[in-house]
Protein backbone atom coordinates (compact mmCIF):
# COMPACT_ATOMS: atom_id res chain seq x y z
CA UNK A 1 0.00 0.00 0.00
CA UNK A 2 2.91 2.20 0.50
CA UNK A 3 4.50 1.72 -2.45
CA UNK A 4 1.25 2.32 -4.25
CA UNK A 5 0.93 6.01 -2.81
CA UNK A 6 4.30 6.63 -3.14
CA UNK A 7 3.97 5.96 -6.81
CA UNK A 8 1.01 8.15 -7.14
CA UNK A 9 3.10 11.17 -5.00
CA UNK A 10 5.48 10.84 -7.71
CA UNK A 11 3.18 11.07 -10.56
CA UNK A 12 1.25 14.14 -9.49
CA UNK A 13 4.73 16.07 -8.33
CA UNK A 14 5.71 15.35 -12.12
CA UNK A 15 2.88 16.39 -13.69
CA UNK A 16 1.99 19.35 -12.02
CA UNK A 17 5.95 20.15 -12.90
CA UNK A 18 5.71 19.56 -16.01
CA UNK A 19 2.00 21.11 -16.50
CA UNK A 20 4.10 24.02 -14.75
CA UNK A 21 6.81 24.53 -17.42
CA UNK A 22 3.93 24.39 -20.13
CA UNK A 23 2.07 27.44 -19.01
CA UNK A 24 5.71 29.30 -18.24
CA UNK A 25 6.22 28.30 -21.53
CA UNK A 26 2.86 29.67 -22.89
CA UNK A 27 3.50 32.85 -20.46
CA UNK A 28 7.09 33.70 -21.23
CA UNK A 29 8.26 34.60 -17.77
CA UNK A 30 11.32 36.39 -17.36
CA UNK A 31 13.92 33.75 -15.64
CA UNK A 32 15.21 37.36 -14.05
CA UNK A 33 12.12 37.89 -12.40
CA UNK A 34 13.10 38.38 -8.36
CA UNK A 35 9.58 35.90 -7.70
CA UNK A 36 8.15 33.91 -10.75
CA UNK A 37 12.07 34.07 -12.27
CA UNK A 38 12.83 31.79 -9.57
CA UNK A 39 10.01 29.46 -9.50
CA UNK A 40 10.76 29.41 -13.18
CA UNK A 41 14.26 28.19 -12.99
CA UNK A 42 13.24 25.68 -10.33
CA UNK A 43 10.67 23.75 -12.52
CA UNK A 44 13.41 23.76 -15.53
CA UNK A 45 15.71 22.55 -13.72
CA UNK A 46 13.39 19.86 -11.88
CA UNK A 47 12.34 18.82 -15.38
CA UNK A 48 14.80 19.70 -18.46
CA UNK A 49 16.78 16.60 -17.08
CA UNK A 50 13.71 14.38 -18.15
CA UNK A 51 12.81 16.17 -21.44
CA UNK A 52 16.01 16.59 -23.16
CA UNK A 53 16.57 13.45 -24.20
CA UNK A 54 12.84 12.91 -25.37
CA UNK A 55 13.64 16.10 -27.38
CA UNK A 56 16.71 14.79 -29.24
CA UNK A 57 14.19 11.82 -30.11
CA UNK A 58 11.29 13.87 -31.19
CA UNK A 59 12.87 17.17 -31.58
CA UNK A 60 10.05 20.07 -32.00
CA UNK A 61 7.69 20.42 -35.19
CA UNK A 62 7.10 23.09 -36.79
CA UNK A 63 8.06 25.38 -33.48
CA UNK A 64 6.16 23.27 -31.34
CA UNK A 65 7.22 20.79 -28.75
CA UNK A 66 5.96 17.84 -28.27
CA UNK A 67 8.10 16.09 -25.55
CA UNK A 68 5.96 17.30 -22.39
CA UNK A 69 3.10 15.90 -24.09
CA UNK A 70 5.00 12.43 -24.66
CA UNK A 71 6.36 12.62 -21.16
CA UNK A 72 2.86 12.74 -19.95
CA UNK A 73 1.42 10.07 -21.35
CA UNK A 74 4.57 8.21 -21.04
CA UNK A 75 4.24 8.05 -16.98
CA UNK A 76 0.40 8.30 -16.95
CA UNK A 77 1.53 4.74 -18.56
CA UNK A 78 3.82 3.56 -16.03
CA UNK A 79 1.91 4.78 -13.27
CA UNK A 80 -0.67 2.46 -14.44
CA UNK A 81 2.42 -0.58 -15.00
CA UNK A 82 3.41 0.33 -11.44
CA UNK A 83 0.13 0.45 -9.85
CA UNK A 84 -1.13 -2.74 -11.33
CA UNK A 85 2.01 -4.57 -10.61
CA UNK A 86 2.11 -3.81 -6.99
Amino acid sequence: MFLITLVNAIYWLLLILFLARMVISFARIDPYDPTWGRLAQLVYQVTEPIMEPVRRLVPPQGGLDFSPLIILLGLAALRMILVSLL
